[in-house]
């Protein structure tokens, strides 16, 4: 399993694919098991917090982070 850094700025996550993410966040959200190798750091990112939105796992700190700092910009 990859270890990526947790995305935690909108310019961190502006850089990700947004096909990535929202396949990835899909996938997390219905309950795929933990993404391999072979994904990148946006299906990661977006597994993490579609896994996180249906409450199969709690919130991370970074997921809090990269939140507020969305909320800062509405």
């Amino acid at each position: 399993m990859p270890e990526f850094p947790p995305v935690e700025t909108v310019s961190d996550f502006k850089t990700l694919d947004d096909g990535d993410v929202l396949e990835g966040y899909l996938d997390g959200f219905h309950g795929a098991g933990a993404p391999d190798s072979t994904r990148s750091r946006g299906y990661w990112h977006g597994w993490h917090n579609g896994m996180i939105e249906s409450r199969r796992m709690p919130a991370t700190p970074a997921y809090r982070r990269l939140a507020e700092a969305f909320r800062r910009l509405a």
